[in-house]
């Protein structure tokens, strides 16, 4: 009896041993090829928002400066919001002409939604493309959808806000039907790029 309890013991530790194994292994493989989708992913969506750019160039943050640009969002009342990448666009001469922004905002209905933004120096946002989103099939997945994204393309406002009653300015957003929370997220989501943008003019990224 005690034998067969040393082999069994001995079987279930090499079995969980070799699946532990095997696991690590397909994940080291999977790893850079899911990586570089990721990539590209993003890539094409700062493409999508910044068309007039030639290339994008990364902006290395220090501990410090991300630091600072996160205390500056939650000064602004973005503590729902992070501003994963900052990328500055540039056109065929190396010159920049405005900045791409990668958002997550985690006030979504179904959890974090990651959207990209680009921004003109003058302030003219683009528009966004969505990264990932998990929200409600037929309601707050409209989000998605260009009558909704459209509505922040080539705007110049300093912050937006959503209404339920019919937009009638360049900084109000018609309201997704049966999808308030998605909207909200979404608005704080490009109010929080667009405060990344204004702290990113003042040189304080440099």
């Amino acid at each position: 009896m005690k034998n067969n309890i040393v082999k069994d013991t001995l079987a279930i530790t090499l079995i969980t041993l070799i699946s532990g194994l095997a696991l690590g292994l397909v994940q080291d493989i999977t790893a850079g090829p899911i990586a570089e989708q990721q990539q590209k992913s993003k890539e094409e969506a700062y493409k999508a928002v910044f068309a007039d750019a030639d290339s994008f160039e990364q902006v290395e943050l220090t501990e410090e400066s991300s630091a600072s640009l996160e205390a500056y969002l939650d000064e602004n009342g973005y503590g729902a919001q992070n501003i994963d990448e900052v990328m500055t666009a540039l056109d065929g001469s190396g010159s920049q002409i405005g900045y791409a922004f990668t958002v997550t905002t985690s006030e979504g209905y179904g959890g974090d939604i990651q959207f990209a933004m680009g921004i003109k120096d003058d302030g003219t946002l683009n528009g966004i493309s969505i990264l990932t989103i998990g929200e409600t099939a037929g309601l707050g997945m409209k989000a998605t959808t260009d009558d909704f994204k459209n509505q922040f393309k080539d705007k110049n406002v300093e912050k937006f806000e959503y209404t339920k009653n019919g937009a009638t300015a360049d900084n109000q957003i018609d309201a997704l039907s049966g999808a308030t929370i998605t909207t909200n997220a979404m608005t704080n989501g490009v109010n929080a790029g667009l405060c990344a943008f204004q702290y990113a003019e003042g040189g304080n990224l440099k």
